[in-house]
C-alpha cells in the first residue's frame, strides 16, 4: 500500500518525467543534459512503486520512515546534476575566455594591418604627388 508521501513522490516523478520529455521534444533541453533528469525521475518512480526496495534503501541508510528516502534520493540526484552543470559552466566559461582573447588578438592584428595599409596608401599617394607634379602643376597639362 502506498502512503501519501509515496503517492506524492510517484506523481511528482511522473510529472517530472513527462515535463523533461516535452522539453527535449521541443528542443528546449538537449538530450545530453536530459539524461540525468530522466535517470532521477525513473529512479524515483521505481522507488515509489517498489516498497520493499524503498524499505531496503531506507534501512541501509538508517532512515526510520522509508518514504523520506525518496526525498533523500531526489536530493542526491539534484546535487549530482548541479555538480555536472557546474563542470559544464566551468568549461564554457574557459572556452568563452579563450574565444574572447582570440577575438581581441584578431582585432588588434586587423587594426595593425589597417594602419599599415593606410600608411602604405598615404606614402604611395605622397610619392605619386611628388613624382607627377612640377612646381605644383601637372607636367602633362599646360598651366
Amino acid at each position: 500500500m502506498l502512503d501519501r508521501a509515496m503517492i506524492f513522490g510517484l506523481a511528482a516523478s511522473v510529472a517530472a518525467l513527462l515535463f523533461i520529455l516535452e522539453l527535449v521534444r521541443r528542443r528546449r533541453l538537449r538530450e545530453e543534459y536530459s539524461l540525468l533528469w530522466l535517470a532521477t525521475a525513473l529512479a524515483l518512480i521505481v522507488l515509489s512503486l517498489s516498497r520493499p526496495l524503498l524499505d531496503a534503501l531506507a534501512s541501509l541508510v538508517g532512515i526510520f520512515y522509508p518514504p523520506s528516502a525518496l526525498f533523500l534520493v531526489a536530493m542526491m540526484f539534484v546535487l549530482f546534476i548541479l555538480l555536472h552543470f557546474s563542470t559544464v559552466l566551468t568549461r564554457l566559461a574557459q572556452e568563452n575566455k579563450e574565444t574572447a582573447q582570440q577575438i581581441a588578438l584578431l582585432r588588434w592584428q586587423l587594426e595593425q594591418a589597417q594602419q599599415a595599409l593606410a600608411a602604405r596608401q598615404h606614402a604611395e599617394k605622397h610619392q605619386h604627388d611628388e613624382d607627377g607634379r612640377v612646381d605644383g602643376h601637372d607636367p602633362v597639362t599646360p598651366g
